[in-house]
C-alpha cells in the first residue's frame, strides 16, 4: 500500500485535470482519449467534464459502482487507510475537491494525497 507518482497529462500539468488523470490511470488509457470521452459525456449531459455527475456517469457506464464511505469518523479515515482496507481491485476515491486512482492497494497521483479524507468511491465491478 503506497503512493505511486503518476501524471498522464502530456504537458505534465499538475492542477485542474485530476479527474482525467485518475480515470486514465484506472482504465489504462491515454490522457487525450480520456479527456475527449469525458468532455463528450459532459456535452451530452449539458454539464462540465469535472462535474461529479458527468464523470460518475462515465464510470458507471464503464462498469463502476458508487459507494459512500461510512460517516463513523468523518475526519480520520484517510486515503492510506482506504488502501489498507481495500488491497485488491480498482477504485476512484473522491475527497470533495480531488479524485485519486487506487489500484490493488496503491494510490496513483501527482502528489502524495494519502492523508486526504475520502467521502465516496467508485469500484470496478466484475
Amino acid at each position: 500500500m503506497s503512493f505511486q507518482y503518476k501524471n498522464t497529462n502530456p504537458d505534465r500539468n499538475l492542477v485542474g485535470d485530476c479527474v482525467i488523470r485518475a480515470i486514465s490511470v484506472l482504465m489504462d488509457r491515454d490522457w487525450e482519449s480520456t479527456y475527449l470521452d469525458i468532455a463528450l459525456q459532459g456535452f451530452m449531459m449539458h454539464d462540465m467534464p469535472s462535474s461529479n455527475n458527468v464523470w460518475g456517469t462515465y464510470l458507471h457506464e464503464n462498469g463502476y459502482s458508487r459507494y459512500v464511505i461510512p460517516n463513523t469518523c468523518p475526519d480520520c479515515y484517510t486515503v492510506k487507510e482506504f488502501c489498507e482496507d481495500y488491497p485488491q481491485g480498482k477504485y476512484m476515491l473522491a475527497t470533495g475537491t480531488h479524485v485519486i486512482a487506487v489500484i490493488d492497494g496503491d494510490y496513483y497521483d501527482t502528489w502524495d494525497s494519502g492523508d486526504e479524507i475520502p467521502i465516496f468511491y467508485w469500484r470496478k465491478e466484475n
